[in-house]
């Protein structure tokens, strides 16, 4: 396994004035199809978040928000509320149409996560809007020799003999088939794992030092992969933590324009109208 290619990660903002650092998405030609987005919120300063995500609409692809600290609290029109806390994940489809807010639940101290951005096809992407909250204990973990893991998001992680299936999407969803794993290594520990065939995917180095391949990985950019039987990945003397994300890619046109994500420019007008007259979430 090798870098096909480095997407570095650029401090922005969003919502209402929230700093994040973004990768994935950061310019519409910076993708890994299926992935849209991968943003990286990380402050101590309650002024970099308070302002948070207010009332917004979506359509067209998902949403995986995975909060490594703090607290944040989800609403919709669909009546859905659900807190998000330190290790939770939430999914959200868009589908056809959503509108939510994403506000913090906290007055000071760290708030640090991620949101990724999951295309749909072009036949779901008038799907019907859903919502699932899946806190910490339920997300599944495999074991690795020197003390480290991986916490499996979505999809599922074979290490050695072990092999563990994600909790999201219980439905059995391959419209992606997305792998998104956190993956934690202890001081030089080292970790081999088998992606699936001509799957999509990349790392996301988000804290410590890391290798791939004697490579050493970039600190908080995507490091896209070129497809291959096996990695093996080797922390430094301080350990690390990544993303991994997979998924099959959709080698569909994408059109997006702010929060809709289509496959032509028809139809992000039509979303826009939709949104406009109240049709939306119809």
């Amino acid at each position: 396994m090798s870098i096909r290619t480095i997407i570095p990660g650029r401090n922005t903002q969003d919502g209402a004035g929230v700093k994040l650092r973004r990768s994935l998405g950061s310019n519409p030609h910076l993708r890994m199809d299926p992935f849209l987005m991968l943003d990286e919120f990380y402050s101590d300063d309650p002024n970099d978040y308070l302002a948070g995500f207010p009332s917004h609409p979506h359509r067209g692809f998902e949403t995986i928000t995975y909060m490594l600290e703090g607290r944040m609290r989800h609403e919709d029109h669909l009546g859905n509320s659900g807190l998000l806390e330190t290790g939770g994940v939430q999914w959200m489809t868009a589908g056809r149409g959503i509108i939510h807010s994403e506000m913090p639940e906290q007055k000071e101290g760290r708030m640090r996560g991620f949101q990724i951005w999951l295309n749909l096809p072009a036949e779901d992407k008038m799907m019907p809007a859903g919502y699932e909250d899946i806190p910490a204990e339920k997300m599944a973990r495999v074991a690795l020799e020197k003390g480290g893991h991986i916490k499996v998001i979505a999809g599922e992680a074979q290490v050695a003999d072990q092999q563990v299936k994600g909790v999201i999407n219980p439905d059995g969803n391959k419209r992606t088939d997305p792998q998104v794993w956190d993956i934690v290594l202890n001081a030089n520990e080292t970790v081999n794992f088998v992606p699936k065939a001509h799957w999509q995917g990349g790392l996301y180095l988000y804290d410590g030092t890391a290798n791939l391949a004697e490579t050493e990985l970039p600190p908080r950019s995507m490091a896209v992969l070129t497809p291959s039987e096996s990695i093996t990945l080797v922390a430094g003397s301080e350990g690390a933590r990544l993303l991994f994300l997979a998924g099959r890619p959709l080698k569909e046109d994408i059109a997006q324009y702010g929060p809709f994500v289509m496959n032509t420019e028809a139809e992000i007008i039509a979303a826009i109208q939709d949104y406009q007259t109240g049709r939306l979430t119809q």
